[in-house]
């Protein structure tokens, strides 16, 4: 009889688990949050409660990607109706190691304004708005449920616009895959869930500023609208909204998939899937503001440029329009303040020796 070490036990047992479940070795992590939960109930209307629609919609979202992509990891923050702090589900995410960060919400507002409705995605940025600061002031208040918030969040207050400052300085991380996500949620709830397109839109959330790895937060529509609490708590709602999440991340995940390909030198059909710059790169590290991306090839003296002298390079099929070049970071914080007029999303990436990088 062969007798094994305790050590060679388990790698022997942990080397069967991934060659028996492959899809756990490596596999694409997926985080969702629904927001609010126990004692936080979150927006309320005249039948329903946020904490309920979020985890109902976020739940039945999970499961339907769940079956259409089994290579992916699901983890809720929550599956039941608890209340989880706002770094905690952060924390959540990073241990997880996820690879995207989805937090699902319900809007609300004044009663004088009640006849307003539509979804919204938010990605992390500062607010540009005053309704979008209510809206991010709002959520993080949740932080004032917690014991000891002070310390957990450094001081943070979220009812003193002087907190929300940092966000100007973390809005580049991630930015571009927040965007485009945010970007393909919205499309679906508006074509697949029929909710009125009021955009994607930038706020200081607690909840993704803690959270290192492409993330969004869905405003699903608006409960304090009659019509529309109706349809989030409807059970035909709730599954046109939590399909058109699934929509949304099987397109994101196939860009995904295609890009990891690319990273690791395999053949790729798609021409445009590949970073090739317009001209020549400059030697060294230098930081350039992108200002949109588009599936086609613009002239230079395209409306969508809006008078702008742009250059641009080719990754996971976009043509991406670029503005200005300095190898000073300060020099570029101050072109895409000056863009920023007509390019609100507008974000600072870097190339080094033609190579796009991760800013560090």
């Amino acid at each position: 009889m062969i007798l094994l070490s305790r050590r060679c036990y388990i790698l022997l047992i942990v080397s069967w688990i991934i060659f028996v479940f492959p899809s756990f070795a490596n596999a694409f992590v997926l985080v969702i949050d629904p927001g609010h939960g126990g004692k936080d109930t979150g927006a309320h209307g005249r039948r329903g409660k946020e904490k309920n629609i979020n985890l109902a919609v976020g739940l039945l979202a999970g499961q339907y990607i769940a079956s259409q992509h089994p290579d992916v990891k699901i983890v809720y923050t929550r599956s039941r109706d608890v209340f989880i702090g706002l770094d905690e589900r952060a924390n959540i995410a990073n241990k997880a190691n996820a690879n995207l960060f989805i937090s699902i919400h319900t809007n609300a507002l004044s009663d004088k304004l009640s006849y307003i409705k539509g979804a919204e995605v938010y990605t992390l940025g500062v607010a540009r708005s005053a309704e979008n600061m209510e809206v991010a002031r709002r959520e993080n208040s949740v932080i004032l449920l917690e014991d000891n918030y002070e310390r957990k969040y450094e001081g943070f207050d979220p009812n003193s616009a002087e907190s929300y400052i940092i966000f100007e300085f973390m809005m580049n991380l991630y930015a571009e895959q927040s965007i485009n996500f945010a970007s393909m949620v919205q499309r679906e709830l508006v074509n697949t869930a029929n909710r009125v397109n009021r955009g994607v839109r930038q706020a200081g959330y607690l909840v993704l500023r803690k959270s290192t790895m492409p993330r969004i937060l869905i405003e699903l529509d608006y409960i304090s609208n009659s019509t529309a609490e109706d349809y989030l708590l409807s059970p035909t709602g709730q599954r046109k909204l939590a399909l058109s999440i699934c929509n949304a991340f099987t397109e994101y995940k196939r860009e995904f998939d295609r890009m990891e390909k690319n990273s690791k030198g395999q053949a790729i059909k798609d021409p445009v899937s590949s970073p090739r710059a317009y001209k020549a790169q400059s030697p060294g590290l230098v930081y350039k503001v992108q200002i949109l991306a588009s599936t086609r090839k613009l002239s230079d003296k395209a409306t969508e440029l809006k008078g702008h002298k742009a250059d641009y390079y080719l990754e996971g099929g976009y043509y991406k329009y670029t503005h200005g070049e300095s190898a000073d970071w300060n020099e570029i914080v101050n072109l895409r303040k000056k863009i920023r007029g007509d390019f609100k999303d507008a974000f600072i990436i870097a190339f080094e020796n033609g190579v796009r990088v991760p800013i560090k």
